[in-house]
């Protein structure tokens, strides 16, 4: 499941409409409107399992992703890295000099949170994870074509 959140985080990024499409059941409308109730733009994407609400807050683009129970899973959204925690800059700064960073995405769950970054050069993608601000582990490692 963790992963499933976090590649349907990765690829989602377009935000629009308002909340009551696409058969939301009430229990997680309930659920969103009382955790966000200053949400604008909400777009909602439903899968077997789970649901996923895209939005604006305080002026953030945010994902929440949603328990057919109602339960609030995680949140996801996309950062500058300027962002980070400055022992992750640093650490990026220092080991992958080399490298541009074409994505970042921060990850909270109940567990805490996370950062996901893909950085590339001309031969490869990588994506690393820093969970609780801690160093960076690779996470998936691709080579172009």
């Amino acid at each position: 499941m963790k992963k499933m959140i976090l590649t349907l985080a990765i690829a989602v990024s377009t935000v629009g409409a308002f909340a009551r499409e696409a058969n939301v059941s009430e229990k997680v409308l309930n659920a969103f409107n009382t955790e966000f109730k200053a949400a604008t733009n909400v777009e909602w994407t439903i899968a077997t399992d789970y649901y996923m609400a895209s939005f604006q807050y305080n002026e953030k683009y945010i994902n929440a992703f949603y328990s057919t129970e109602g339960e609030l899973l995680g949140l996801s959204r996309n950062l500058s890295p300027a962002d980070l925690p400055l022992n992750l800059q640093t650490s990026l700064k220092k080991e992958y000099a080399d490298y541009w960073i074409s994505d970042l995405l921060e990850v909270a769950k109940s567990e805490g949170t996370s950062y996901y970054i893909t950085l590339e050069d001309a031969d490869s993608k990588i994506v690393l994870k820093a969970s609780g601000g801690n160093g960076w582990t690779n996470y998936k490692k691709v080579k172009k074509a």
